[in-house]
């Protein structure tokens, strides 16, 4: 067995893919709640059965959990490193793979999922209205990885690492506002 030093660490992967997960859900996360609505989206329509209302607090606390989320994708990558990272385009297949797997084809009946799509009762305008958020974080997800892992600088590291802080302190402020109504 040889170790090729230039191939990433499964810690580097796995910690970096964490954060920039976390990062980007809660940017596309806020970018979507005001451009689709969210709040009238999960009260008004057939996703008030599937969905929390916004004001939840487990919905306020989504963006502390996706650090777990982000170390299972981490995981994968680090599987699919050579695929990954050993190619110019590496992010794309990275992308591919989350959008073939991740978002259309789960095996449970997500929402915006074919699996969804087939066994719902929702409308077929309520899977695919949160489709581009999904597919704007999974390419921003891959890209940024990507780019992390592959060509570390060191204003990258502090740029997402003071993203995630701000992320989860953020998190944590709206709940503690969110208790105190």
């Amino acid at each position: 067995m040889t170790i090729n030093l230039d191939q990433p660490t499964a810690r580097c992967i796995i910690i970096k893919t964490a954060i920039t997960h976390t990062v980007t859900y809660f940017v596309m996360g806020i970018l979507a709640f005001f451009v689709f609505d969210y709040p009238h989206l999960y009260a008004d329509t057939g996703l008030k059965y599937i969905m929390r209302p916004t004001t939840d607090p487990l919905v306020m606390a989504g963006p502390l959990f996706q650090p777990i989320r982000g170390l299972i994708f981490g995981v994968a990558f680090f599987m699919l490193r050579q695929s990954f990272f050993g190619q110019n385009r590496g992010w794309l297949l990275m992308w591919a793979v989350l959008v073939c797997l991740s978002i259309l084809g789960t095996f449970g009946p997500s929402a915006s999922s074919l699996e969804g799509m087939i066994y719902t009762t929702l409308p077929l305008r309520l899977h695919l209205i949160g489709l581009p958020e999904v597919f704007l974080q999974a390419f921003l997800l891959s890209f940024i990885v990507f780019y992390w892992v592959s060509s570390p600088k060191k204003w990258i590291s502090w740029v997402m690492g003071s993203l995630f802080s701000l992320v989860l302190l953020f998190s944590i402020l709206g709940l503690l506002h969110g208790s105190s109504r």
